[in-house]
């Protein structure tokens, strides 16, 4: 385990490194089934927002067999979604898509319980409609200041330009104060939709999970690197008063600093 401080120097977070990526995932898979119980137990429903990326889906994987199929509470699991792309829902390119077929077909959870982002739709009118949809979940299950949800556990990837979600270096939705989802023009890539930092950080755990020695670069820049969250908006998820853990295995974890 390395020990540090985020970004914002507020309060101590976790980095675990584990060995290779299957056993990221399966800590992963543990970790989403831990909270998943103890928040059922707590306050009757859990509510998980999903992220895409190939290091995500094989947790989501593994999340989908015994013995997490079993373990988890899934008649109380509500899922959002941390973003998606602007495409139908049977793209080969959508986030939701992805979990559908890695672990959300596979377990009993309730479809009016799994909040997908409309990807097909406009993506401004994707974004309002799935603000909505969430000021309605929080107000049925508890919401912050914002009228958001508040969000047990909320997955994470990063890409190598330190973006996560859709949240990319110098977007304008960096620092949007009361959106709880916007859409974003990404140069290259094409429209996305995204929930905003406030609604990530109001969250109760957020778990980044990173594999492969491609991403060993930018991981040293954002979690023992000097403040730049424009440049790398991971850095801006810092949830409050919530857990920050980040899952890496050895190769992603090769140009960190060991502290203790």
């Amino acid at each position: 385990m390395i020990a540090g401080r985020d970004q914002h120097g507020a309060r101590r977070r976790t980095i675990e490194v584990l060995a290779d990526g299957e056993a990221v995932a399966r800590h992963g898979a543990e970790l989403f089934a831990r909270a998943a119980r103890d928040a059922v137990k707590r306050r009757g429903t859990f509510i998980a927002a999903l992220s895409g990326g190939s290091t995500p889906q094989r947790l989501y994987e593994v999340l989908g067999r015994d013995p997490w199929l079993s373990t988890v509470p899934w008649g109380q699991v509500q899922l959002l979604w941390g973003d998606e792309r602007c495409v139908p829902p049977d793209s080969p390119e959508s986030n939701y898509r992805m979990a559908q077929e890695a672990f959300v077909a596979r377990v009993p959870i309730l479809p009016e319980n799994v909040f997908r982002m409309r990807g097909e739709d406009d993506p401004a009118e994707a974004a309002v409609a799935y603000e909505m949809r969430l000021r309605e979940l929080g107000g049925k299950t508890g919401a912050t200041s914002l009228g958001a949800p508040i969000i047990d556990l909320v997955l994470l990837g990063i890409g190598a330009n330190g973006h996560t979600a859709s949240l990319f270096p110098h977007s304008p939705a960096l620092r949007e104060p009361e959106r709880l989802a916007v859409a974003v023009e990404v140069p290259q890539v094409g429209w996305r939709l995204t929930l905003t930092v406030p609604v990530m950080n109001a969250s109760r755990q957020v778990v980044f999970v990173a594999t492969g020695e491609e991403k060993a670069a930018v991981l040293a820049r954002i979690l023992q690197g000097p403040s730049a969250g424009d440049e790398l908006p991971a850095q801006l998820i810092a949830p409050r008063p919530g857990r920050l853990t980040w899952l890496l295995d050895e190769a992603a974890a090769v140009r960190l600093h060991r502290q203790g």
